[in-house]
């Protein structure tokens, strides 16, 4: 499972951040489209009308109630199961064995399941297949600060288009790791390193109990990131890692400093030779972006709107791959199919698309897009088991955590990945018309 749905994500939200009306949010329509044969695949035939990604209102500090939150209520495939403390992968790979990619793979095909090394990806996909990935950047999101004269430690999710930021602020529990805090009031002030500060002046949604507020920063955020900053730590975790160890093989520089508060982990067991085998073997990639906020680590709440863009290549590329049948359109990470469904239509054509996306993919909602998916190993109550239910079905992902769970794979942002791929029998056309 990643880092941020360690803290407890979901694709649902109910704003734009900071946008006040001024920036459009993108997002595929969240209709419940007629289903073909397989699960939670959205149809999408040949002339139907399209409905262009839409555009959310959205001014910031909204207190409405977040659309999809009823979807994103649905009970998971695996509530049931239970994951033993000792399969949290407490270290990175690299540090309990050969590398990166020295994690263990499981592949769901239909409701088959196998066991490989991550280094065997390249058996596992075919000339044609296309690994749709998310180039954002992880930010050193965790700065100290002091409210009064109480130290806090301030988690910086997520740029509004106004300028203004939504930040956390946690309490230190010691050993480098934080607890939850009541946010706000509004007009609390929150002395920063280097004499800087910041101004909380409204919550994110309703200011009950509201964990995520907007604040307004004297300076580029980026900027005091990268001298005061470190990677956001979960408790599970051992020990601080350097930054490096939070950034994947794909991540690129943003031209305005912006990137994600929690690591697009899925991506992380990624090598440059294992890339270069991948296309020399045939296999292609299509780059987006989307830059996760910071949801909640003690209830398993939906995230808040992200920003994301797919760019016109990768939207020709998904295109062409899908229209000329000979391969895949496998998502690398949750946050890749968040990002690519919100930029396809009802029509199934993807377009290139950028903004704030509060798409909810659930088994309801099915998938227009996505064949298959990489990903890590989620909790059994988070809601991006809905997404992967979406693609793989209820009773294929049930086998595959069990499978996981008996043969001891290891959870989190630096655990083992799973691989779901469609059951191509079963989905395969009849060809006894075929026989002479």
């Amino acid at each position: 499972m990643t880092a941020r749905e360690r803290r407890g994500s979901g694709d649902v939200a109910f704003a734009v951040p900071g946008a006040g009306g001024t920036e459009p949010a993108a997002t595929a329509a969240a209709d419940s489209p007629a289903l073909d044969a397989r699960p939670g695949r959205a149809d999408a035939r040949p002339g139907r009308a399209d409905a262009r990604p839409g555009r959310a209102d959205a001014r910031p500090g909204r207190a409405d109630a977040r659309p999809g939150r009823a979807e994103a209520a649905e009970a998971t495939a695996l509530e049931a199961l239970r994951v033993p403390d000792a399969l949290s992968a407490r270290v990175p790979a690299e540090q309990r064995g050969a590398g990166r990619d020295d994690v263990r793979l499981l592949v769901s095909r239909g409701r088959a399941v196998t066991h490989h090394a991550f280094r065997e990806l390249p058996e596992q996909l075919r000339a044609g297949d296309v690994l749709v990935v998310n180039t954002s950047m992880t930010l050193p999101a965790a700065v100290n600060g002091r409210v009064g004269g109480e130290r806090v430690v301030v988690h910086f999710s997520t740029r509004g288009a106004d300028g203004r930021w939504a930040v956390e602020l946690r309490a230190p529990r010691g050993a480098g790791v934080t607890g939850p805090r009541p946010g706000g009031p509004a007009g609390a002030v929150v002395r920063l390193p280097g004499g800087r500060a910041l101004v909380l002046e409204e919550p994110l949604g309703p200011a009950a109990g509201a964990r995520l507020w907007w604040a307004r920063v004297p300076e580029r955020v980026p900027e005091l990131l990268r001298r005061y900053g470190r990677p956001i730590r979960y408790g599970y975790t051992d020990r601080d890692q350097p930054l490096s160890a939070y950034r994947t093989v794909f991540a690129v520089d943003s031209p305005d400093g912006s990137g994600s508060a929690e690591m697009p982990s899925a991506a992380r067991p990624f090598t440059v030779p294992l890339v270069a085998e991948l296309v020399r073997r045939g296999v292609l990639f299509a780059p987006l972006s989307l830059h996760t906020g910071v949801a909640s680590a003690e209830a398993h709440e939906p995230p808040y709107p992200e920003r994301f863009a797919v760019p016109a290549a990768t939207a020709w590329l998904v295109n062409a791959v899908r229209a000329a049948g000979s391969g895949r359109v496998v998502a690398v990470g949750t946050t890749a199919v968040r990002a690519l469904e919100s930029a396809v239509g009802a029509d199934g054509v993807v377009r290139p698309a950028e903004g704030w996306t509060d798409l909810v993919v659930t088994p309801r909602r099915g998938v227009r897009v996505v064949d298959g998916l990489l990903t890590g190993l989620h909790e059994p109550q988070a809601s991006h088991l809905l997404m992967l239910e979406a693609v793989a079905g209820r009773e294929a992902l049930r086998r595959g955590y069990e499978a996981a769970l008996q043969e001891r794979y290891l959870w989190h942002e630096f655990g083992d990945v799973h691989l779901i791929l469609p059951d191509e029998e079963r989905n395969a056309p009849d060809c006894f018309s075929n026989e002479w």
